[in-house]
């Protein structure tokens, strides 16, 4: 059998890995071995930080949140104890949307969190007595 040569694979393979190293800088950008290298190292990163960034985001809904409490003289703590007491299920991107657009509504928020935590607290309270 004849030998055969990857000619026009072993070109397109090589065209496609430095379409993916467009924008890196030197031999990263031109040597197919380093690109290889450049592109399995950025998909690590790629891979690593797009759930960085989920918690990066969480983090600052609490931080919104909880400046949004203390305007109100409350914690951050006690309001989220007190939704949960009282069945409101919004989760801290929508509190923080809401503390930002619609302050009023977010004072009724922290209103039902005091009142369902009062309540909670009396109750137990009466338990312990």
């Amino acid at each position: 059998m004849p030998r055969v040569r990857k000619g026009a694979a072993r070109a397109q393979a090589r065209k496609r890995l430095l379409k993916q190293a467009k924008g890196y800088v030197g031999s990263n950008r031109k040597s197919p071995y380093r690109a290889k290298d450049a592109i399995i190292r950025a998909g690590v990163y790629a891979y690593r930080d797009r759930r960085a960034r989920k918690r990066d985001m969480r983090g600052l809904w609490i931080t919104r949140i909880t400046a949004a409490c203390k305007m109100r003289s409350t914690r951050y703590s006690r309001l989220i104890n007190g939704l949960k007491l009282a069945g409101v299920t919004l989760n801290r991107k929508m509190l923080s949307q809401i503390a930002i657009d619609d302050p009023k509504l977010f004072d009724r928020l922290v209103e039902i969190a005091q009142k369902s935590s009062t309540a909670t607290a009396s109750k137990a309270e009466t338990a312990a007595a």
